[in-house]
C-alpha cells in the first residue's frame, strides 16, 4: 500500500472513515505514529482548503487508532496571519489522536537566524552505510530506506542519527512526506536501556522550519535524542536536516520506556 493509498479515503466533510489495511503501517497494537499524524493533519487540510501554510504541530498518541475511525476537526480560531486547527481520531473506544495544526501567513522578518548544523556532521547519504531492516516493523520495510549516519554503535551517548528515504512519495506533498517520516526513528533512550524492552510514543509536537521542505533524492537526515530519561520515560528532542545541512523540522516528544 502506498503513502497516497493511506490518505486517499479521507474525505473533506470528515466523520465515520474506514481507513484501507493499515496492518502495513502497523506498529505494535496501533498504527505508526507518523502515520496516525498524517492522516490528521490530510483531514485537517482537506475540510479547510484555504489554510495558510503549516508553521507547527501538537499531536497527541492518546490510544491505538484502528481500522474503522471517525474524523474529527475544526478551527479553533482564525486570526489575521495564524489559523489553529484541532484535528482528532475517534475510535469505539474513545479518542485515538488528539492534535493542533497551527497554520501562518509569512510576515517581514524582524529576526532572522538560520539553525545550526550538527555536530559532525555525516558525508553524503549516497555513501553511507546501509542499515539491515530485517527485524523492523513491516511499513519500515516496505516504505524506506535507511543508511547509517553516525559512527556510534550500541549502548552509548543516548542519540540515534540516520538518513532516511521514503520510497513511494508519488503524489504526497512535501510538508506530508515529513510529517509521515518526522516519527520514523527509535528514540535516543534506547541506547541507554539496562535491557531490552518495549517503547511507545506518547506526544510530539514540532515546529516545520520552511514550509516548502525539499533535499537532494529524497534523504533527509533524522536525529532523536534523549535529553533525560527516568521513571519510564524519556523527553526526546527530534530534528531533521536536508541533504545540504539545512534544519527543516525542530521537535520534541515524551516516550513511554517500559522495563
Amino acid at each position: 500500500m502506498s503513502v497516497a493509498s493511506l490518505i486517499d479515503p479521507i474525505r473533506s466533510e470528515g466523520g465515520a472513515t474506514t481507513l484501507p489495511d493499515i496492518a502495513e503501517w502497523g506498529q505494535g497494537r496501533t498504527l505508526y505514529g507518523g502515520a496516525s499524524a498524517l492522516i490528521a493533519y490530510t483531514s485537517a487540510i482537506r475540510a479547510f482548503t484555504d489554510l495558510p501554510p503549516l508553521r507547527a504541530a501538537q499531536v497527541g498518541f492518546v490510544s491505538p487508532v484502528g481500522t474503522q475511525v471517525e474524523l474529527r476537526r475544526e478551527i479553533l480560531r482564525q486570526g489575521r496571519n495564524v489559523t489553529q486547527v484541532r484535528s482528532e481520531i475517534w475510535s469505539d473506544s474513545g479518542c485515538a489522536l488528539t492534535s493542533l495544526w497551527l497554520f501562518g501567513d509569512a510576515r517581514e522578518a524582524n529576526a532572522v537566524h538560520p539553525a545550526a548544523a550538527p555536530d559532525d556532521w555525516p558525508g553524503p547519504p549516497v555513501e553511507a552505510e546501509e542499515i539491515a531492516t530485517d527485524s523492523a516493523p513491516q511499513f519500515i520495510r516496505n516504505h524506506f530506506d535507511i543508511r547509517r549516519a553516525q559512527e556510534q554503535r550500541g549502548p552509548g551517548e543516548p542519540t540515534v542519527r540516520r538518513w532516511v528515504r521514503l520510497r513511494d512519495a508519488d503524489g504526497v506533498d512535501a510538508v506530508s512526506r515529513l510529517i509521515l517520516m518526522g516519527d520514523v526513528l527509535p528514540p535516543g533512550a534506547m541506547r541507554a536501556m539496562k535491557r531490552q524492552g518495549p517503547i511507545s510514543s506518547i506526544n510530539w509536537s514540532f515546529n516545520l522550519l520552511d514550509n516548502a521542505p525539499a533535499s537532494a533524492d529524497g534523504w533527509w537526515l533524522a536525529e532523536n535524542a534523549s535529553q533525560h530519561a527516568d521513571a519510564g520515560y524519556s523527553s526526546e528532542r527530534l530534528r531533521m536536516w536536508s541533504s545540504d545541512g539545512r534544519q527543516l523540522l525542530d521537535g520534541m516528544q515524551s516516550v513511554a520506556v517500559f522495563g
